[in-house]
Formats: structure tokens, C-alpha cells, sequence
């Protein structure tokens, strides 16, 4: 029997070059440097909000979708508690069966304190296996999951930081032998992640902004293999930092700023020759602490292939009287580590204490995969009456 090498596709799904007509797919062209991982869906912004200002939102005030972006935030919002369901049909220039969804949900312990969950669930589709002379043997539906758990907390009034556990499950051939005699399992693995978040408050003029700052490392955890034990893959530990600049211009009118740089920690792929022997660069068999923290300095053409490892996303958002938002965006990555440069716009509307919120993708060329990309997310806030506020707020009685 065939076996279909599906950590290739879900690796597909994900690192997507937008020259894919001239350039030829992942991996038969020499001149790109792509870093490529398992499990790269959890990689993937699954909230409609941030996909809508080009996949940006470290620093930005968020809802239950923080989650994802920087936990740390958490602890700064002032509803009780609330969730988010999101949901984004993927690639579907290629397929018709595959998509990407996502729940969180937060709570707050206490003004200083709160705890969340969250799920990511990616469908890869149907596929079939074949034998060696075509005929097909059964039919088979990859998918990989990601279950969080999350601490976050006040450490003073503008600063907070959380930590998240991660368990990544990924079956994407089931328990298939191929004609070598190896048997194809499902992988898993778990994960950590660490995030901080600053926010200060100041007056431009008559313009009150708030200025945040946050950061994330994420995926910090062993390798995946999908059952052979001689061939394990690094999970997407990546670093991301940005701020967020929110602008009330006065009380219809706020403007929203973002911008992100992000960076893959896992060993950038050494240059072999014919015969498979390191001639530039560094080993990537490396422990976990060893990749991390080499990342910043084994690239094969050294600072300037670093420089080029560098994910840029910016985004703009436009609210008027918290009630309706047009958002813009702009995603890039650098030609030879995946090329993907895409332009994102969205909407969102909110109403008492639900929200839902729309994004688009529209890449910079043609013929790439991603194009067509939507988004979709609804909003659940459930934040205490202004009675219970004022009688919570108020000094205690004289007795």
C-alpha cells in the first residue's frame, strides 16, 4: 500500500507561496529557505478581529479571542466573563473540505485575575489511499486539535503576564503501514506558553490614546512524531512582539493601530550536498532550549537570512460609537522563507453584549492558494449591570 505523507499537506496548508504557478511547490525550488514544522495550524489566526488588520493583535485590547494573542490581557478586561466561536472555511482555492475552528472562554477571578480554555480544531478533509497499481483501499480524514488552559494575572495596574498549558494532538494518517513496514500514528505532544502585556494611558492634545505593549512565546514543547521514532519534527515555537495604539478622537470616533513582528525559534534548515552532509549552517538535531535560543544566530547565510526570518503584520481598525468597525491590514513574509504578502480588510459590529466580526484575505499575486480566505467569528460579553457595578463600587456603610 501507498502511504499518502501527510505531515507534508498539513505543512502545505499552512507555509502556502504565493508564486506557486512559476515557483513550483514547497521544496522544488533550491532558493527558498523555508522553516517548516508540524502542526503549523496552530500557527494559523483563527479570530476574525485580528485577521481583518493583517493578522496583528499582541498588544491589541482584545475579548475572549486573547486567548490566542497574548493571555496576558485577560487580566485587563473588565467584563466578568466571556467566549468566542470562530470559524474559517481554509484553502479553499484547492479544496472544498477543509476549515479551521476555534472556542475560548474567559473568566475573571477577581479584578486582578482570570483563568480561560480554549480548543483549536483543524479538518484537513477527506482523502483516500491507494495501492501501488491506483486502486483505492479506504478513505481517510486527517484532522489535528489543540486544547489550551490559561493563568493570567495583574502584577501591577498596567502591567500583567500569563502562562497557557498547550496538549497538540495530530492524526493526519491514521494507523496506516506503508510498504517499508512502518506503521503511521497519531502524534501528540504539550506545550507552554509565556506572555506580558503593558498598557499606559496618555492625552495628545485633547485626544486620550492608550499605548500597549505585549509579547508571547509560544509552543515551547518537544518534538511531534507520527511513529517513527527516528524522524521527529519541531513544533512551531514562535516569538511575537508588537503594540497597540488606540486613539479616542472623541466620544463616536476611535482609531486603532497594530503592528507585529514574529519569529519561528525551531532551527533554520542547514545547506546539504548531494550527498545529504552539512556544508553551511548548523545541525538542526538540537535540544529545545539549543533551538530556541540558536535560531537568532544558525542561519546558513547569517544575519541577513535572520533578518529575513522576520513575520511583519500591521492593521488598522476605524469604531464608531463602539458599535460598528471597518478594519484594513497587511501581512508579509519574505520571498524565500514562504513569500506569503497578503492584504486583509473585515467588519464588525457589536451589540449589547454579543459581537460578530468578518475578515477577508486578498493576496498581493495570483494563483495563491490563500486567496478567497474568510473568516468568521461571534462574540459573547457578559459584563455586570450598572446596578451591580454601582452597588459593588460603593463605599462600605457606616455601621
Amino acid at each position: 500500500m501507498r502511504l499518502v505523507h501527510l505531515s507534508l499537506l498539513s505543512i502545505f496548508a499552512f507555509f502556502v507561496v504565493g508564486e506557486a504557478k512559476s515557483q513550483g511547490f514547497l521544496g522544488q525550488d533550491s532558493t527558498r529557505r523555508v522553516i517548516s514544522t508540524a502542526v503549523p495550524f496552530i500557527t494559523i489566526t483563527p479570530d476574525a478581529r485580528a485577521a481583518g488588520m493583517g493578522d496583528a493583535g499582541v498588544a491589541v485590547a482584545s475579548d475572549a479571542n486573547a486567548t490566542y494573542w497574548n493571555p496576558a490581557k485577560l487580566a485587563f478586561l473588565d467584563k466578568t466573563m466571556g467566549a468566542s466561536i470562530s470559524f474559517s472555511p481554509w484553502l479553499q482555492k484547492l479544496v472544498n473540505d477543509m476549515s479551521i475552528a476555534y472556542l475560548s472562554g474567559y473568566y475573571k477571578l477577581s479584578k486582578q485575575e482570570a483563568i480561560a480554555v480554549s480548543m483549536r480544531y483543524f479538518n484537513l478533509g477527506n482523502i483516500q489511499f491507494t495501492n501501488l497499481v491506483g486502486q483505492i483501499t479506504q478513505d481517510f480524514n486527517p484532522r489535528e486539535m489543540a486544547i489550551d488552559g490559561t493563568y493570567s494575572r495583574k502584577l501591577s495596574k498596567s502591567f500583567g503576564m500569563a502562562i497557557t498549558a498547550r496538549y497538540i494532538y495530530s492524526n493526519l494518517a491514521g494507523n496506516i503501514n506503508n510498504t517499508s513496514g512502518i506503521n503511521s500514528q497519531p502524534g501528540s505532544t504539550v506545550a507552554a506558553d509565556i506572555s506580558a502585556f503593558y498598557e499606559t494611558k496618555k492625552t495628545f492634545g485633547t485626544v486620550p490614546t492608550t499605548i500597549a505593549f505585549g509579547a508571547t512565546i509560544t509552543n515551547i514543547g518537544g518534538r511531534m512524531t507520527y511513529g517513527n521514532p527516528q524522524t521527529t519534527d519541531y513544533i512551531p515555537t514562535n516569538m511575537r512582539i508588537g503594540t497597540g495604539i488606540t486613539a479616542e478622537i472623541d466620544e463616536y470616533n476611535k482609531i486603532v493601530f497594530a503592528f507585529d513582528v514574529s519569529k519561528l525559534l525551531v532551527p533554520t534548515p542547514p545547506i546539504r550536498n548531494g550527498q545529504g552532509v552539512i556544508t553551511k549552517g548548523k545541525n538542526p538535531d538540537r535540544t529545545l532550549v539549543s533551538a530556541m535560543f540558536g535560531s537568532f544566530n544558525d542561519a546558513p547565510n547569517g544575519g541577513r537570512e535572520e533578518l529575513q526570518e522576520l513575520i511583519l503584520a500591521a492593521g488598522l481598525e476605524y469604531w464608531y460609537k463602539d458599535l460598528i468597525a471597518i478594519r484594513g491590514g497587511y501581512f508579509n513574509e519574505n520571498k524565500i522563507k514562504g513569500n506569503r504578502k497578503y492584504f486583509t480588510m473585515g467588519m464588525g459590529i457589536r451589540y449589547q453584549k454579543f459581537g460578530i466580526d468578518f475578515a477577508y484575505l486578498i493576496p498581493t499575486s495570483q494563483q495563491n492558494p490563500l486567496a478567497d480566505t474568510m473568516r468568521f467569528s461571534l462574540l459573547f460579553d457578559f459584563a455586570k449591570s450598572k446596578q451591580e457595578k454601582s452597588v459593588d463600587d460603593a463605599p462600605d456603610a457606616v455601621q
